[in-house]
């Protein structure tokens, strides 16, 4: 979520109420719980250190809303059982014979699928409502999952594909809209983070173990990943409250019921005050929005560079000799350097310059991929580049969340979450294919090699629009 300079204001006051009535006292309790974890860890370290900690914990973790703790808790389940995505690519090559070009085919049937559901899933967000949108994901991706792992013959497997990358990418816009509505816009920074945090212990920790369980059997991971998704969808249904934005007329200055009023509204949350935040927004405006979409080309470069991790980074693995468990710890490996840095690399890039944040993140995820040329058939090798661009994701990723948000008007945060989210559909539609097929005729140079010009070009144009900073948000 780039951004020339990412001091870009809010767009919104209103949002700094959350959707909850007792988020006061959920703060209250989130930090009441921060400082026990805190004192439970007392006995373990030196009385000097052990203030640090327990200030660095509560600073962390404390003070934010239990709707985003519970939404937090059940991104860290589904991710804890996101097996098919990393190892579709293996399974269709490894298990069932197809060829690369077949896999990154279907890998890019699953990204036009996402890519249907960005926009559509971010109308409904806005419309329907937060909740109802994100329930209607999960229990439709769970199925789907569930199916792909029964379904057999090239046709109807590319078609299930489809449909599960729809049904998948349907709750982004949702979860990053709840996140906004219920976290104050100081704070947001530290919940995208967090947040960010649990989907990559979950995909550290599902890394690791898929590649154990898929010895044994491709169809258990189908199964326990739609058996995650659908346990994630419960914790929502029980626990996470609808938070859209209750929308009014705002009053025109010549009079309450002047009918030639611009098509105003105002956001209030319940029993919270009701502030103006400009006209209505259609999915129109969020396109002309020329800073905004910016920001989402520059993404897509990255992304097209990242979808590699998941899909031909896999097959030219594999092509290497690499065994399906050296890669399930080697792809478990960004996942667990994430969980490692994240949080202490969030404090120590507090002060730095966003566009630098975001160039040097840029730089070092084309380069770190650009690294699999060198590796061989080493594993070890394959790991160090892992490490490379996973600093880069670090350095970039947090920012470019919190931005999209605050460019992101409170009455249309779904339409803007989906055309964001609508880049990552797309590198996961258009990469995969571009990824298998450059690996197929061209050998494992030219991926690697285009990835990094896609990071070099991403990060001169992260410098080019910090030279330029905009006068306001998304303008």
């Amino acid at each position: 979520m780039p951004a020339p300079d990412r001091s870009a204001p809010d767009r919104s006051t209103a949002d700094r109420s959350t959707a909850d009535p007792d988020a006061g006292t959920d703060a209250d309790t989130a930090d009441a719980a921060a400082g026990s974890v805190a004192a439970d860890t007392a006995g373990a370290i030196p009385a000097g250190p052990r203030k640090q900690v327990a200030a660095l914990f509560a600073e962390t973790v404390g003070g934010l809303p239990r709707a985003f703790w519970w939404l937090w808790t059940s991104t860290l389940v589904n991710r804890l059982g996101s097996f098919v995505v990393t190892f579709l690519a293996l399974y269709l090559t490894v298990d069932r014979g197809y060829s690369a070009s077949y896999a990154g085919l279907v890998a890019s049937l699953f990204g036009l699928g996402a890519a249907v559901a960005s926009v559509g899933a971010g109308v409904l967000t806005d419309r329907v409502g937060r909740r109802p949108t994100l329930l209607a994901a999960q229990l439709s991706t769970a199925v789907c999952t569930a199916v792909l792992g029964f379904t057999t013959g090239p046709v109807a497997i590319a078609v299930v594909a489809f449909l599960t990358g729809l049904s998948a990418n349907a709750s982004r816009p949702a979860v990053s809209a709840i996140i906004a509505d219920t976290v104050p816009a100081e704070d947001r920074v530290r919940a995208f983070s967090l947040n960010y945090w649990a989907i990559n212990i979950g995909f550290g920790v599902s890394a690791g173990v898929a590649g154990l369980i898929a010895v044994h059997g491709y169809l258990t991971l189908f199964l326990l990943d739609a058996l995650s998704t659908l346990l994630c969808a419960v914790v929502v249904f029980v626990k996470v409250p609808e938070t859209r934005p209750v929308t009014a007329p705002t009053a025109h200055p010549s009079g309450p019921t002047d009918a030639t009023a611009p098509a105003t509204a105002t956001v209030t949350a319940p029993d919270g005050p009701a502030e103006p935040t400009g006209p209505r927004i259609g999915i129109g405006t969020v396109f002309r929005d020329r800073r905004f979409m910016t920001v989402v080309g520059l993404n897509l470069m990255l992304a097209l560079v990242f979808q590699q991790g998941s899909t031909t980074l896999a097959i030219a693995m594999g092509r290497a000799g690499i065994t399906t468990t050296q890669y399930g710890l080697v792809a478990g490996l960004n996942g667990l350097l994430i969980v490692l840095l994240q949080l202490p690399m969030t404090r120590l890039m507090r002060a730095r310059s966003r566009t630098g944040l975001l160039v040097v993140g840029a730089l070092l995820t084309g380069w770190g991929f650009g690294l699999s040329a060198l590796a061989g058939s080493s594993a070890a090798l394959f790991a160090v580049s892992v490490a490379v661009w996973t600093i880069g994701e670090i350095i970039g990723t947090p920012a470019m969340m919190s931005l999209i948000a605050e460019l992101s008007p409170a009455l249309a945060r779904g339409r803007y979450q989906g055309v964001y989210s609508l880049s990552w559909s797309l590198a996961s539609f258009l990469a995969p294919a571009a990824g298998g097929l450059l690996l197929q005729y061209a050998g494992g140079a030219a991926v690697w090699g285009a990835c990094a010009a896609c990071g070099t070009v991403a990060a001169a144009g992260f410098a080019l629009l910090g030279r330029h900073p905009a006068g306001r948000a998304g303008a």
